[in-house]
């Protein structure tokens, strides 16, 4: 489609220079021409014409004048200005550059190209956006040539012995920062270069008092070595400057004080301070100089802007926040299976060396880019896809045909098996099979297989002659509360609402159900009673049948209950139309979800499908009925835990009927008091489910978001019916026998990997099977890998994902995924090509699995069986507590980047903080993951905690560092460009900034989002017009703190805004954003602003500069606990929150 222009208005004057940046309260005049001023690259101010440039400045323009050059041109010019004197560099109005190293070469299988310096644009795929007025021209942010290089450590401190001095004199003595590849520098390719503020001080680290020249550029492969030692112009330290000469730098310095004042920083609110560290612990570092999760974002997107992402690459896969087009060559996309590190150890003992977790997690039904295609679906017929006869795995890319293609070799056991007549083909003089080129199974890494009867559910396996179930499209049940609460809140005229959107959609283009074909629907009601409505297509309207006995639940309908939703639209759309009037009437304040749940489980228990639940107070009555137990005087203690253990057992029970029966739970919660989320959020936890939490529901902000949650449970790709089972190469869990020569048999260990356990909400009856009553498309489970034995390095591992289920349209499947990785003996190769991000959504799972388990919430394993042995660790465990989980997460990450400073970087000084390339962001996500509302301290309420719990537990590794570390930029600083298609017709999306008020300004608007919410904060000092532009207001006091969404306003500050939360909204899975107001000093909102400012010390945690030097100081005391002979582990990390 054609995009439409903004439509012009006098509050916002359109011309040739384009939006004029907003001024501190001061409202611009209608048709008054603004044309942009000189910037400032730093700070984004306007500059006036006479004020001298600043040094930062200088650099921009400097940089800018190396654009189009070569690297070795660019280091060449560098040098040569670095050599002349202050008079030369005054004549040529360029400061002193930095030295610029690039000796360091891309990795092997990756080329160095350059980027352009554009801001980074996403495709927009579907989305209906508006375009701006005529193309204006507009500063373009500098940034230097992206490269895939080496990934390398860096070190991150600040020196302490380096006196104040000019520009030109720190640019030479900070080589970890500008120099030496660390942040900032052109000598790695992980940071853009940051032009050196010389405001900036320094303050001494008392702990680490060392020469400059000591902070190494290490190389993940090579481990020591690093400073200036290879560099034949190493600069001068001050102790070999005259004394004369250091007083003229400090000098300098103090003038440049002056002339260019420190600007002061946003202050932190009282209310979201944190701990912090005492003063003797404290180590200052410059926020500005260690590792920035904003920075290598951006870097991994410009990798992937323009260049698709091969699956066979011997790389590490993109960022999980990078918008990536995936090729697939026999390997499944990264959206499929991420691994936590793509270079496996081939020993458990280097494993346990790296102190590195290694698992995978799996999302089956991940949504994929429209240029990425579908998954192929592949049919054989009553046959049945290829099998091993072994280990009866799935015929797929990496297995190897022999014997003229009479017969294939199976990667993942090695067996040989026999080749169908109907799939025979031959081989060419590769070895290749002559159809393969029409074989989808044999070229991609993932696959839907078409599978018969052998493979439909069986109802009651154990009877004999029982016939199986023939599948059917998806079946959809919505249960609504109709109690007093939920007519006094709006809810059931919402939930109207978006049931009607549902069905019966009214766009453009639309088709006429937004549902499957062939799908079928249900509507109850309850209160302290069950409603059934008879939706029979003739009716003149619908029939309501009530069941008072919640005890002894059954279905008073044969026929009328489970309805076509065209055939029977009139009866369904009067009775829609009447539910919010009879809610209205009633009185009742009780409100029973144990019979509404049994009379669902009743009527798909023959057919599988989706129950959708609208519940807003503890059920007290019926089966199921809960007691109020919540106690503020827990939070914070030992029995705080207690708060999270079920306490009816009927809510486990029923959910594993459901799982029986293929039955899915969606649990809609809209408490305005305590309702017991452990209990409740048991039943979408086992059926694979979706918990969805709306505390104090209202209509205005929160109407929109339940609507779009309606629509896209049902539209989601989901399956039904669902066991997953995860195979690996030579996977034997237990020990085999094998004949020698001496006709003995023998028994050894087997060599190869096994799926040691999983993690997430599933079900799982046995070792090897996951059992769900729904799985969809935002859906991930994480799986934990054993070594068996020595692997051959020589080998590639293989790891292979089968999920059987019934599909929404009703045809019976299994999807297979493949995954093959390299098998290394350098602990520095697992390292490299490490996954930050899949790690950390690894270790939330593994985090919150072990605390629903050991705690009794969770309990997703059958009972008994080899899950009792589960009984020692229950007594071993029982006693920890929330900030003993913190502290394991803290020592998980001292013991990682241990194990590196020992194993890859040993030559390195201990004073040192040495973070991996792959892993610099460890400490930040520890951090965050700390602060989120499942492990945070001080007062949470237990729903809120566990329902981020089931959260976090469900979440993909995008959704899950989404989530965990928000994304935040200005809005008052908005390019003209900036949220509207390119030429390519991608999205120019702002430069994000770090969430910190360090980075803020009062007179700023800033926008941050976790996937789950949006807020917009308002400084104190905002422009009117920033109010006017996009709330149509003249004042901060007129804005309406309810409103959930952003009004749709001619401006084109509105249109870029709207155009940028739709993006985020389509990346995020389709999930709704509800846009929260949140101004300074004013609103409640502004709490939940704060704590998602994760780099702050809030949360009752660290700043993230705090929490690094903890981190390090916890190093150092293992290093010398373990020269000692002792064990320290984090006992001074402790000994600072004490």
């Amino acid at each position: 489609m054609q995009p439409q222009q903004p439509q012009q208005h006098t509050g916002q004057p359109q011309g040739q220079a384009g939006r004029p940046p907003y001024p501190a309260g001061q409202p611009s005049q209608p048709g008054q021409s603004h044309p942009r001023p000189p910037f400032d690259p730093r700070t984004g101010q306007p500059l006036h014409p006479t004020q001298p440039l600043h040094p930062a400045q200088q650099q921009f323009q400097q940089q800018q004048s190396y654009r189009g050059q070569s690297p070795a041109n660019q280091q060449q010019q560098i040098r040569q200005e670095a050599t002349r004197s202050p008079l030369q560099q005054q004549q040529q109005q360029h400061p002193s550059a930095l030295a610029h190293d690039q000796r360091q070469g891309p990795p092997p299988g990756m080329n160095q190209q350059s980027h352009s310096p554009n801001a980074i644009a996403q495709q927009i795929g579907n989305m209906h956006l508006q375009s701006p007025p005529p193309p204006v021209q507009a500063p373009i942010a500098n940034e230097p040539p992206v490269t895939k290089g080496k990934r390398s450590a860096r070190a991150y401190h600040a020196p302490t012995d380096a006196p104040p001095s000019n520009s030109n004199f720190q640019q030479q003595q900070q080589p970890p920062y500008n120099g030496g590849g660390g942040p900032g520098g052109p000598g790695g390719p992980q940071d853009f270069q940051q032009p050196h503020d010389p405001r900036s001080q320094y303050p001494t680290d008392p702990r680490l008092q060392q020469d400059p020249r000591q902070y190494a550029n290490h190389q993940q492969g090579g481990g020591g070595g690093g400073g200036y030692q290879n560099d034949p112009n190493p600069p001068q330290h001050p102790q070999h400057m005259s004394q004369m000469q250091q007083d003229q730098q400090r000098q300098m310095h103090q003038q440049q004080q002056q002339q260019y004042p420190r600007e002061a920083a946003l202050p932190q609110p009282p209310h979201s301070q944190g701990q912090r560290l005492p003063p003797k612990s404290r180590v200052k570092i410059d926020p500005d100089h260690i590792p920035s999760p904003v920075t290598v974002q951006e870097v991994d997107q410009q990798l992937y802007r323009t260049e698709p992402f091969l699956t066979c690459a011997r790389t590490a896969a993109p960022l999980a926040t990078t918008d990536f087009i995936a090729i697939d060559q026999g390997n499944s996309s990264p959206r499929f299976i991420r691994m936590t590190t793509y270079n496996l150890p081939h020993t458990d003992d280097l494993a346990i060396a790296s102190q590195l977790p290694l698992g995978l997690v799996i999302q089956p039904f991940a949504p994929l880019r429209a240029e990425e295609g579908a998954v192929p679906v592949v049919d054989f017929g009553d046959v049945g896809p290829p099998r091993c006869q072994r280990c009866r795995g799935y015929i797929n890319a990496w297995c190897m045909f022999v014997d003229g293609g009479q017969k294939f070799i199976c990667n993942l056991c090695g067996g040989s098996t026999e080749v169908a007549s109907e799939y025979f083909s031959h081989l060419d003089m590769s070895q290749r099979r002559l159809d393969l080129d029409l074989r989808p199974e044999l070229r991609l890494g993932s696959v839907d297989f078409v599978v018969g009867k052998e493979y439909w559910v069986q109802d009651n396996p154990s009877q004999p002659g029982s016939s199986p179930r023939e599948p059917t499209p998806l079946h959809y049940i919505f249960a609504i509360d109709v109690s007093f609460a939920s007519a006094r809140c709006g809810l059931v005229k919402e939930v109207v609402a978006g049931l009607k959107e549902l069905f019966y959609p009214t766009g453009e283009g639309e088709p006429e159900s937004g549902l499957p074909v062939g799908a079928k629907v249900a509507i109850m009601t309850f209160d302290r009673t069950v409603q059934f409505f008879n939706l029979k297509a003739g009716l003149d309207q619908a029939q309501m049948l009530v069941v008072p006995d919640l005890n002894d639940m059954f279905l008073p309908l044969s026929e009328g209950f489970l309805v076509d939703p065209i055939e029977s639209r009139s009866v369904i759309e009067s009775l829609l139309d009447s539910l919010p009037t009879l809610a209205v009437e009633s009185s009742i304040v009780e409100a029973a979800l144990g019979g509404p749940m049994k009379a669902a489980t009743v009527a798909l228990k023959t057919l599988g499908g989706q129950v959708n639940i609208f519940q807003t107070s503890l059920p007290t009555v019926g089966p199921g009925t809960l007691k109020h137990r919540e106690d503020t005087k827990l939070y914070g203690t030992d029995r705080e835990k207690t708060l999270f253990i079920p306490q009816d057992t009927f809510y486990r029970a029923t959910a594993e009927e459901c799982v029986e029966s293929g039955i899915g739970v969606n649990l809609f919660l809209f408490p305005t008091q305590y309702i017991d989320v452990a209990s409740l959020g048991v039943l979408p936890g086992i059926t694979g489910g979706e918990l969805f939490f709306h505390p104090r529901f209202e209509p205005v902000r929160d109407g929109a978001k339940l609507r779009a949650e309606i629509k896209r449970v049902a539209q989601r790709e989901t399956g039904y019916s669902v066991t997953m089972r995860i195979r690996c190469s030579n996977g034997l869990s237990s020990p085999f026998f094998l004949l020698v020569q001496t006709k003995r048999l023998k028994k050894i260990q087997p060599t190869g990997l096994r799926i040691a356990d999983h993690f997430g909400n599933f079900f799982q009856r046995n070792v090897t099977d996951l059992e769900f009553g729904i799985l969809d498309a935002d859906k991930a489970v994480a799986a934990r890998i054993k070594h068996e034995g020595k692997l051959d390095e020589k080998v590639d591992a293989h790891f292979q994902c089968a999920v059987l289920y019934t599909s929404a349209s009703g045809q019976r499947r299994v999807r297979v995924h493949n995954i093959a990785v390299p098998v290394t003996s350098l602990l520095a190769n697992v390292f490299r090509f490490a996954d930050m991000d899949t790690t950390l959504a690894y270790i939330s799972k593994e985090c919150e699995w072990l605390r629903w388990f050991f705690f009794g919430g969770a309990g997703e394993k059958a009972d008994g069986g080899f899950f009792g042995l589960g009984l020692v660790a229950i007594s071993q465990t029982a006693s920890k507590t929330l900030r003993q989980v913190r502290d394991q997460l803290t020592d998980s990450c001292v013991k990682a980047l241990l194990a590196y400073r020992k194993h890859c970087a040993s030559s390195t000084s201990p004073a040192q903080l040495i973070l991996p390339e792959s892993f610099k962001l460890f400490p930040l996500y520890a951090l965050a993951l700390m602060k989120s509302k499942a492990l945070k301290g001080g007062p949470v309420a237990s729903d809120v905690r566990t329902w981020h719990m089931r959260l976090i537990k469900s979440a993909g590794v995008a959704a899950t560092v989404g989530l965990l570390y928000p994304r935040m930029f200005p809005v008052h600083t908005l390019a003209d460009e900036v949220g509207f298609p390119d030429e390519s017709g991608r999205l120019i999306l702002p430069p994000l900034i770090r969430t910190s008020y360090v980075r803020m300004e009062p007179n700023g608007a800033y926008l941050i989002e976790n996937g789950e919410i949006a807020i917009i904060w308002f400084g104190s000092s905002v422009s009117p017009r920033i109010l006017q532009d996009l709330y149509g207001v003249e004042n901060a006091e007129e804005l309406d703190v309810r409103m959930g969404t952003l009004p749709s306003l001619p401006t084109r500050l509105s249109t870029q805004l709207r155009n940028i939360i739709s993006y985020f909204e389509i990346q995020r899975g389709g999930k709704s954003l509800p846009i929260l107001i949140a101004r300074q000093n004013v609103d409640g909102t502004e709490i939940e602003f704060s704590n998602m400012l994760v780099e702050d010390a809030n949360n009752e945690g660290l700043s993230y500069p705090d929490y690094l030097c903890a981190v390090h100081a916890a190093i150092q005391s293992r290093q010398e606990g373990e020269k000692g002979g002792e064990s320290s582990g984090t006992s001074l990390y402790n000994s600072f929150l004490n």
